[in-house]
């Protein structure tokens, strides 16, 4: 068995196109590589997904064998009964914590449904800065292990974060003073299950978008994730899982605080490739995002480094828990509303960008994918997406 394969798991096909992924080291990172910070800049600037190797360093073996031990956990808690599962839904308490089903998300303005369900754990809630959510057994038994993961979670973003302030010239601390782990905010543990779908009608399960918070880390054991690098000329690619690594990526926040120079990248998932198809899709990811009451906005500072807005330019004041509870409740059925489709995107408009002044391409296996012309008409046209000619 290689390093780049999971056991029991059929192998990722050698033909699938692949993303450009950079391979990042976290020991590197914290080590002070200067080479790998600069990659690791770059990455957050080109695409905004990366895989970083949690292997070598006691952060992250720490949370790589929780994540082993909570896809477990997430497998357990899938098995309970629908009516169970459907009790911990609190959408309509105008909450996103708690269970999605099958199904009761849009995925596209025509009110497409999506084809997962997940369940929600807010850190808030596991560390005891808030009230608990009613939660299942498997759930409420698991909080010390959850508690481990969220720790080692933040630590990771927070280093991130530090790096990225150093890079961006902004005051020290900037970035992970709006990020604070005891201050209330929309963090999240989701699991993800997706089952298999009918060969005769296999289809995105979950629609393109870009994430709400500020840095996503994300382990998965089968492909499906797939992203739309930048370009006009951008075509969708899987992301292959890979063991002992993450894949981390960013959300809306850092654009909307770097005025676009951070990425946060368009991305969906669709049936796993080859025979990785059969199987059922299980997921594990910790949403980061800014301090509840936190502005998303472009950050005081850094003035050679983030560009300025635009002349006449006036930016939506906006905080980061009414900015996710626009972008999560607005599109879950029965409050989905097509002619508010648009209000309810993120930072699409911005991934999109034709010129890229040294976007790396460094990929794990093949990347030439063939899109569908009007899989392509459909991502023009729902996006809208603005060409920048420059950065």
């Amino acid at each position: 068995m290689s390093a780049d394969t999971f056991s029991g798991i059929p192998l990722f096909p050698d033909d699938a196109p692949t993303a450009p992924l950079l391979r990042l080291s976290l020991q590197k990172l914290l080590s002070g590589d200067e080479v790998e910070s600069e990659r690791f800049f770059s990455a957050c600037k080109d695409i905004g997904f990366f895989y970083l190797d949690l292997r070598g360093v006691p952060e992250g073996d720490s949370i790589l064998e929780d994540a082993d031990q909570l896809f477990d956990v997430g497998e357990q808690f899938f098995d309970l009964s629908v009516a169970e599962k459907t009790s911990y839904d609190f959408s309509e308490k105008k909450s996103y914590f708690g269970y999605k089903g099958y199904g009761t998300g849009v995925i596209d303005k025509a009110g497409t449904l999506d084809r997962n369900e997940f369940y929600n754990v807010s850190k808030d809630d596991i560390l005891s800065i808030s009230s608990p959510w009613p939660a299942p057994e498997i759930i409420t038994h698991n909080r010390p292990l959850l508690k481990s993961y969220i720790l080692s979670a933040h630590h990771i973003v927070t280093f991130l974060l530090s790096t990225l302030t150093t890079y961006l010239h902004l005051p020290p601390s900037t970035l992970p003073s709006l990020h604070r782990l005891r201050i209330p905010s929309g963090d999240q543990v989701r699991f993800v299950k997706a089952p298999p779908q009918p060969p005769q009608d296999s289809r995105t399960a979950l629609g393109e978008h870009t994430d709400f918070g500020s840095i996503t880390i994300l382990f998965n054991r089968l492909g499906g994730l797939q992203v739309l690098p930048p370009g006009k000329d951008a075509e969708w690619c899987y992301v292959q899982p890979l063991p002992g690594h993450a894949i981390v990526n960013l959300g809306d926040a850092m654009v909307k605080f770097t005025n676009g120079l951070l990425r946060s990248n368009i991305h969906r998932v669709v049936a796993p490739p080859g025979k990785q198809a059969a199987r059922t899709r299980y997921s594990l990811v910790y949403f980061a995002r800014p301090e509840d009451e936190v502005l998303l906005k472009r950050l005081e500072g850094g003035e050679d480094v983030i560009p300025p807005l635009g002349e006449g330019v006036v930016e939506e004041e906006i905080c980061s828990k009414d900015w996710i509870l626009r972008r999560a409740i607005g599109k879950r059925v029965g409050v989905f509303k097509p002619e508010e489709w648009e209000k309810g995107q993120g930072t699409e408009k911005l991934s999109q960008r034709s010129s890229l002044g040294g976007f790396r391409r460094e990929p794990i296996g093949k990347r030439v994918a063939v899109v569908k012309p009007e899989e392509w008409e459909k991502v023009q046209g729902t996006e809208k997406l603005s060409q920048r000619s420059s950065l």
